[in-house]
């Protein structure tokens, strides 16, 4: 997932920098104002997000199916700590039963 992130990031900074040098060097417009920020980094991100839905598309798989991996983990594990708790819940209820009848029994 870091990886993914690293390269999502470098692909924007690569746009970045390119807009930049087309907004200073005159080829592309400076934006509204004092916008110009603003707009070199806007213009940046709409450039950079279809760049990296297409060239990252098999790294966002990997990091998918790892992401999925580990939910999957996480349930299963979450699963078997609930079984626990259940039974030493049953445990518990079963010992307390035969208290509970013999001070019945004594009243």
């Amino acid at each position: 997932m870091l990886r993914y992130t690293l390269m999502r990031l470098g692909i924007f900074v690569g746009c970045l920098v390119v807009v930049w040098g087309l907004v200073y060097s005159g080829l592309a417009p400076r934006g509204l104002g004092s916008s110009n920020g603003l707009w070199i980094v806007t213009l940046a991100l709409v450039i950079s997000a279809p760049i990296s839905f297409v060239v990252l598309r098999k790294e966002r798989d990997r990091a998918s199916v790892r992401v999925s991996e580990r939910v999957d983990r996480m349930k299963a594990s979450f699963e078997a700590n609930a079984g626990q708790e259940d039974l030493a819940d049953d445990r518990a209820r079963a010992q307390a039963q035969p208290r509970e009848q013999a001070q019945g029994q004594a009243s």
